[in-house]
């Protein structure tokens, strides 16, 4: 699966890119909503994993615009934020998945998974 990673913790960014990577998934980062945007232009991702509290721009804006961009491709969006999903201020509906921060790794790989392995 081709994941991007956005958050601005870089070191936490770069750390679950190369998680991704020992599980067989490509994996890029960027720093902020403009980057990702960015490379959502120049490559198709199957997941995008979004940090709720960006820079530049709430990562509730960020992934919608995401999905814009994505058109009818699928997109798999997981937010990612140190608030429980309950508290994290994401539109309902529009992440596929809510992760807190710090991300159970073994719950990811079971949302990234095929679905014929879940």
């Amino acid at each position: 699966m081709n994941v991007l990673i956005v958050d601005d913790n870089k070191a936490a960014a770069d750390l679950l890119r190369e998680l991704l990577t020992l599980q067989d998934h490509e994996a890029r980062c960027s720093y902020t909503a403009q980057q990702a945007m960015d490379a959502v232009a120049q490559e198709a991702f199957d997941a995008a994993l979004v940090d709720l509290v960006l820079p530049d721009l709430p990562g509730a804006e960020l992934a919608q615009r995401m999905r814009a961009e994505a058109g009818n491709k699928p997109l798999l969006l997981i937010a990612i934020s140190g608030f429980g999903a309950d508290e994290a201020g994401a539109a309902p509906g529009l992440f596929d998945h809510h992760l807190q921060k710090p991300i159970d790794f073994e719950d990811l790989d079971r949302i990234l998974a095929p679905p014929a392995a879940r």
